[in-house]
């Protein structure tokens, strides 16, 4: 399995859609139902690869990141040969910019010099996908961009 297998909640959610895959397979309902009990482990092999199939869709589809922490905020625009990151850093304050408060004394305090503004390009490995859901799992979200879109005009 290359990325991982989705939860309880993602597979309800794409019921249709998994069914559709077994489909694909030529697994009627009666044989899954049938593998589940007889043949757990080939079962478990198709929910792996569905779950990389998803992930897969997902991954080519981002184009936006954002990870947020108290004094970071992460901003990634997925290009197709590179990243590029705005990262914002509130220095030498309490300020938790993942609480209401903190992140409205950020949208007030922008130019304030315990704020500052980074930009840097990265490169992907040899596997773009899975360098996007690395960063997933380390608690990236997939954005449409706005404040990558804000951050970008703002610096530059």
């Amino acid at each position: 399995m290359k990325y991982s297998r989705l939860t309880k909640e993602q597979f309800e959610e794409l019921h249709q859609e998994f069914i559709n895959f077994l489909a694909t397979q030529s697994v009627t309902a009666d044989e899954w139902e049938n593998l589940k009990v007889n043949k757990p482990e080939l079962a478990e092999t198709e929910l792996d690869v569905f779950s990389d199939l998803v992930w897969e869709g997902v991954l080519n589809q981002a184009e936006y990141l954002e990870h947020f922490s108290a004094q970071h905020m992460y901003l990634f625009r997925l290009g197709k040969k590179k990243m590029k990151a705005i990262v914002v850093n509130v220095k030498n304050t309490e300020v938790d910019i993942t609480t209401q408060k903190g992140y409205d004394w950020l949208r007030e305090n922008l130019m304030d010099e315990r704020v500052e503004f980074l930009q840097a390009d990265k490169d992907y490995t040899d596997d773009k996908n899975l360098d996007k859901f690395k960063m997933i799992e380390q608690g990236a979200s997939i954005t449409k961009g706005e404040l990558f879109g804000y951050f970008h005009e703002l610096i530059n």
